[in-house]
This record gives structure tokens, C-alpha cells and sequence, in this order.
């Protein structure tokens, strides 16, 4: 770049300097910064530099100043993210399982790059590693960017959908047909990333993990206008617990032991309104999607928590207790064999069924 060129950009430069490499406890003094533009092709000296800050800080960028012996230093203390706001954003990014380990890193290192270099050595010095088991679909950046460009534009989109079996392969749904859906929505949930679709075949809302998909594409045909309908009920659909799975929306009374008030708010919200029903016990009213994550949740909690109403699911419980002992019971001799299989293969070797069994169908509770 031409020398009268890198001057103009010297303004510039002395700013991204300054957020990057300067705060409170390490400012900038003025023959660092004097140096570090030079490196950069870009003359300046202590006299320009003066005027340069006070043009900064005439235009709002708060430059701050104070002396280091006999030299000034300079310094930025307003900044878009404080360390705890970044401490979270890189926590929530390290517990996200639908971003695979690479780019947890690479997004880590940029999140911490925020606060600045000398911060960012804090918040990575400090952190936590989580063992949250992560996905390795590393086009979930390009996925997540498809489908809101389809949502964006009204379009429909395409693509492939797959399960893993159980030597981690992908195993591709409908014969790796392509999937067409009428995108609406981009939804977090339950540490998964979904798409949310309108389906023309069960006549509502229907939803796709985004780390199963591969070769998503944005078709030329705009959405349904049903969709377009629809997207009016997302709001109420997002608050629905056990959303991502579907079912009837149902109205349910549950009593939980007062151990239960801090769960049960966790998955109903804070508001979600009590009753006491016993000096130890706790009703409450709220409105789920029955599910089978519903169900899997209400069982965790045994005899701690019930269904009151309404009578068809209190009914509905009892028939699948019944099932899940049921099965426990059936088949424990054949259980038992592969169980000890498994536990005495060597680690890293794949598990093999026995010849004679039957393989299981992939079950998944996506819409089909």
C-alpha cells in the first residue's frame, strides 16, 4: 500500500490498537503506540499523537490517559462486552453440543478477542473446559447460514437428513431422498439447533436437528402461504415446554414434592403459579406438548412427582410404567450376554451384535 495511503488509515490504526491491546491496568504509553504504527508503515510522532487522541475523544471514543513515570499512557475502558458477559458467551459456546470441537475453539478465541488481548489471556486462563460431548458436522456454520437466508427470503429448502448408527456412520432418511420443507424459524433448544417448518402433511409445525443435515440448498419456490399463516404462532409455539418433539398441547396438573419447586420453575418459568397442597407438597397447572421427552422427564423424578390431571394421561402414565418394567423383565437372559460382551471388548474396537438378533430400526423424534 502506498505510504500516503497507510497515513490516512493512521486514525484508524491507532484506535483498533488501542481496544486491542490497552485497558485500565495496561495502558498504552505514548512511545509504544509511536512504535507499533511505525511497524505498520505509519509515521507518527508525540505531537500528532496528541492531537490524533483529542480528535478521538472529541468524535465519543473516550480515550483515557494518565502518566507512567514521565510518560503518558493511553487507554480504552469502553468497551461493547464486559469480562462476565464474555465469560458467558464463552461458556454458553463450550456447552453447546451442536458446535463441533474445532470451532468451539476457533469461536472461543474470537468471543475472548472482544475483550481485547490482555482479557482475552484472563478468560482463557480461567476457563473451564466442559465435557459436553460434541457433534462433528462441521457444516453447521454453512447449514445455520442456508436456512436463514431461505427464512429471510420466504423460500423453501432442501436437503439431506441422517441418523448415526451405531458405529457412528451417518445412516441417510428416506433413501438420502432430499428433504423439502417451508422453513420458518431458527430455534435453540435442549442444546440442539432446529430448523422449525411448516408440514403440509400433518397440517402444522414440524422440526429438524440442523447438525444432522447435510448438502442444504435454497430452493427457487417461495413457501406455502400456510406457512406464512403459521409463522404468527411461533411465539406461543417457543413457550410450549418439551417443544422440539411432537404431540398434543395439553393442559396438566402436576404435584411434586417442595424439593421440586426450583425444577419445576427451571422448565415452566419463575411465574409459573403454586399451590400447596400438603405441608411437603406443591401443585401446579401448565401447559405441555406430550411427548416422549415429556414423558422421560416425568419419570426421572419417580415417586417425587405425578400427573393429576387430566385422567386420560394419569392412565396413560401407568401403561407406560407398566411397558418399561415390562421390558426390563423380557429378554434379560440375551441382555445379560451382551451386556458382558460389550464391557469385556477391547477399547476402540467396535461392538458386533450376536448373529441372531434383530436390528433395531432408527428411531428419532424428528418428523419423518
Amino acid at each position: 500500500m502506498p505510504k500516503a495511503n497507510r497515513q490516512k488509515m493512521k486514525i484508524l490504526k491507532m484506535m483498533e490498537l488501542l481496544r486491542q491491546q490497552s485497558d485500565e491496568d495496561h495502558p498504552l504509553r505514548t512511545s509504544q503506540i509511536v512504535e507499533a504504527l511505525a511497524r505498520e508503515g505509519i509515521t507518527c510522532d508525540r505531537r500528532t499523537l496528541y492531537k490524533d487522541i483529542d480528535l478521538l475523544n472529541e468524535y465519543g471514543y473516550e480515550v483515557q490517559s494518565r502518566l507512567i513515570g514521565h510518560e503518558k499512557g493511553y487507554y480504552v475502558i469502553d468497551r461493547q462486552f464486559s469480562v462476565p458477559e464474555l465469560k458467558i458467551l464463552i461458556d454458553a459456546v463450550q456447552a453447546a453440543s451442536f458446535i463441533t470441537q474445532k470451532k468451539t475453539e476457533e469461536l472461543v478465541d474470537k468471543i475472548a478477542a472482544l475483550g481485547g488481548s490482555h482479557r482475552a489471556e484472563i478468560l482463557k486462563s480461567n476457563m473451564v473446559c466442559f465435557n459436553t460431548p460434541k457433534h462433528t458436522n462441521e457444516s453447521i456454520y454453512y447449514n445455520i447460514s442456508e436456512l436463514e437466508s431461505a427464512i429471510q427470503n420466504k423460500r423453501k429448502a432442501s436437503f439431506y437428513y441422517f441418523d448415526r448408527d451405531e458405529h457412528g456412520n451417518k445412516v441417510y432418511r428416506k433413501n438420502k431422498s432430499r428433504y423439502i420443507v417451508d422453513p420458518m424459524a431458527l430455534v435453540f433448544n435442549d442444546d440442539n439447533y432446529y430448523i422449525m417448518c411448516y408440514s403440509a402433511k400433518y397440517g402444522g409445525i414440524c422440526n429438524y436437528r440442523i447438525d444432522r443435515m447435510d448438502g442444504v440448498n435454497i430452493e427457487e419456490e417461495d413457501i406455502a402461504r400456510e406457512a406464512v399463516f403459521e409463522y404468527r404462532n411461533i411465539a406461543d409455539y417457543t413457550e410450549q415446554a418439551f417443544k422440539m418433539y411432537g404431540g398434543p398441547v395439553t393442559d396438566i396438573v402436576l404435584e411434586f414434592s417442595s424439593e421440586l419447586i426450583g425444577v419445576v420453575h427451571d422448565k415452566f418459568g419463575e411465574d409459573t403459579k403454586m399451590l400447596r397442597s400438603a405441608p411437603d407438597k406443591c401443585i401446579a397447572a401448565v401447559k405441555v406438548q406430550i411427548s416422549p421427552t415429556f414423558w422421560g422427564w416425568l419419570f426421572q423424578f419417580a415417586e417425587q412427582m405425578a400427573i393429576i390431571s387430566p385422567l386420560s394421561l394419569i392412565k396413560e402414565y401407568h401403561e407406560r410404567a407398566k411397558r418399561v418394567l415390562g421390558g426390563c423383565i423380557e429378554n434379560r437372559e440375551m441382555s445379560i450376554c451382551v451386556a458382558e460382551q460389550l464391557q469385556e471388548a477391547p477399547e476402540g474396537e467396535a461392538f458386533h451384535e450376536p448373529a441372531d438378533a434383530e436390528s433395531a430400526d432408527v428411531i428419532s423424534n424428528e418428523d419423518e
